[in-house]
Parts: C-alpha cells; sequence; structure tokens
C-alpha cells in the first residue's frame, strides 16, 4: 500500500536544498546519495532493490502511473513527496524537468564481482565524458559483463548525465570507483587477462580470445590509455575498419568489443 505523501511547495525547504545539493559531487560524497531523475530510472532502482530514500514527482501531473506497482512491490520504506513543479526544477538536473525523482544511497562495493572464474570486467581510465561512461555501463550489461570499474580521473559515477545515461543499468551490475594503480596489478595477480583498445595494437580483434578472464581497458577521449594501464596490460586490441575513419568513440569501440567478446563466449 503507497502511503498519503508528503508535501512540499517551497524551494527554501531543507530537503528540497538537500536533494538539490546532489548535483554537486562534494554533496553526493558528503551525504552518500545520488539522484535517479525520470520514472524508468526511479522503476528500475526500486526493482533491483537499491536504497530509494525518497520519491518525489510533481504534484500537478501526479504520482507517474508506472511507478504504482514497483513502489508497492518495493520491500523498504520510501518517503513519498509531492512537491511543486518549482522544487522538481529546482533538484533536477535537466532543461525540461521529469515528472518524478528519486534519492538514492550510493551502493556499497562488491568488489568479489572482479574475479570471477571466465570474468569480464570494462574497465575506464581516464574518461571523463558522463554520455559515454553512461551508455559503456548500458553496454557493458547488455553484453553480460561481470563489473565495470571507473578508475581516478574518470567522470563521476554518479553524475547526472551518466546516471541517465545508463538507462537504469547502474543498477544492474557492480559499478565501482578505484585507484587503477592498485587494481590492475591486483588483476593480474589473480590471473585476468588485462586487453587494451589501441590503435596501435598489434593484435585485431578478431584474433583475439576473448574466452579467458580479461579486463578490457578504454582509455579517454582525447589522449587513450595512461601509462600506467599502457605497462599493466598485457596485450592491445585493434578493431578492424574497413572506410576512413581514424578512430572511434570510446563508447561505440568498448560495445564492438563487448559484442566480439559475448560472440565468443555465448554463440
Amino acid at each position: 500500500m503507497i502511503e498519503a505523501p508528503l508535501t512540499i511547495a517551497s524551494t527554501a525547504n531543507p530537503k528540497v536544498k538537500a536533494w538539490a545539493s546532489l548535483q554537486e559531487k562534494k554533496h553526493r560524497d558528503r551525504l552518500g546519495q545520488f539522484l535517479a531523475e525520470g520514472p524508468h530510472m526511479i522503476a528500475e532502482a526500486l526493482s533491483c532493490e537499491a536504497a530509494v530514500r525518497a520519491v518525489v514527482y510533481d504534484a500537478e501531473r501526479g504520482l507517474p502511473p508506472e511507478l504504482a506497482e514497483p513502489l508497492r512491490l518495493y520491500g523498504k520504506a520510501v518517503e513519498l513527496v509531492a512537491a511543486s513543479r518549482a522544487v522538481v526544477a529546482k533538484c533536477a538536473g535537466t532543461d525540461s524537468p521529469p515528472p518524478a525523482f528519486a534519492v538514492v544511497d550510493k551502493p556499497s562495493a562488491d568488489r568479489s564481482a572482479l574475479y570471477r572464474e571466465r570474468g569480464f570486467v570494462v574497465v575506464l581510465d581516464g574518461v571523463r565524458d558522463p554520455g559515454n561512461a553512461g551508455t559503456i555501463i548500458r553496454s557493458a550489461d547488455a553484453a553480460g559483463a561481470d563489473a565495470v570499474v571507473l578508475g581516478r580521473g574518470c567522470v563521476d559515477l554518479y553524475n547526472p548525465k551518466v546516471v541517465r545515461s545508463t538507462m537504469g543499468s547502474l543498477f544492474h551490475l557492480p559499478v565501482l570507483e578505484g585507484d587503477l594503480a592498485e587494481l590492475l596489478p591486483e588483476a593480474r595477480s589473480r590471473g585476468m587477462k588485462l586487453a587494451g583498445t589501441s590503435l596501435q595494437a598489434a593484435r585485431g580483434l578478431y584474433e583475439c580470445d576473448l574466452t579467458e578472464p580479461t579486463w578490457l581497458l578504454l582509455g579517454s577521449e582525447a589522449d587513450g590509455l595512461s601509462p600506467l594501464s599502457l605497462q599493466q596490460m598485457d596485450y592491445g586490441v585493434l578493431i578492424p575498419m574497413k572506410g576512413r575513419s581514424e578512430s572511434l568513440n570510446v563508447a561505440m569501440a568498448a560495445t564492438i568489443v563487448l559484442y566480439e567478446a559475448m560472440r565468443q563466449r555465448e554463440f
């Protein structure tokens, strides 16, 4: 049963100030929370049993109908708030405020997913574009990767643009932030093969054995892989191109390699 919502009309309300502050990384880190914007993202968070603290919706539009069932089935207490459009606009990070947003606790990192037998993990090294980072997480989810790691220097995982770009995949698989200087040597010591995309690689994608336990290293859009990753990786992967394009967007490159890995492993 969905309880009657709290009503908030003023943007000066302390709760509203706290929610709006989650647009900034320092406050997300301080509070340990982030925003999931839009009914689809909220429904995914609820269905995946994420720690949803509050669901705030535009009182003029009413509670989005697609949230009624996920809220009913959710096994934890959620604060339901009917807010003025001004409140929703203040808290949301989009030009057109969504009909609803949720306040969600950051999950604790499940590092066991990084070292599974025959595991496949996607590692972002300095990827700063939020759309690319979110799309890579979405592709990793679609292709059945075990986890995604964002190294230091990447865009913040809980940046609202990243969260939106994942289209809910953020809640489907472990996504961790960590120091690659520690993680890459540990992965190698545990028998993981480190493969990095590179235009200078000697090995073509279709020559690579991606059925081995693999960490796929993806560099930044501007600079490619860092010297640390280049030093640690076992081999480079070259995506063949027939046309005259010099390179691929990092999210597109990730998706191509992920689906070749899925083909080798599943088909």
